[in-house]
């Protein structure tokens, strides 16, 4: 673990991040006034299965769905219909 106080960490911070990434170092923490404030650590990256698509075969989309789509701008817009 290496501490940094506010100074060098704001100016060395993409060299900072690089320790993180190639894990030179786990975590940074940072100082202020000699206290620490804040720590610098990796994230775990998560991966999702899949995601898009997910409700396929849920529903149907009726054919006519777009026939509402003035009113719909109109009622965001604050415009009274016709």
């Amino acid at each position: 673990m290496q501490f940094v106080n506010m100074l060098e960490a704001k100016s060395s911070l993409s060299r900072l991040v690089e320790a993180i990434e190639q894990g030179r170092e786990r975590e940074i923490i940072i100082v202020r006034n000699g206290r620490s404030v804040a720590r610098l650590v990796a994230i775990k990256e998560t991966f999702f299965s899949q995601r898009i698509g997910i409700a396929k075969g849920k529903f149907e989309v009726p054919d006519n769905i777009d026939v509402c789509n003035e009113e719909i701008a109109q009622l965001f817009t604050g415009e009274v219909a016709p």
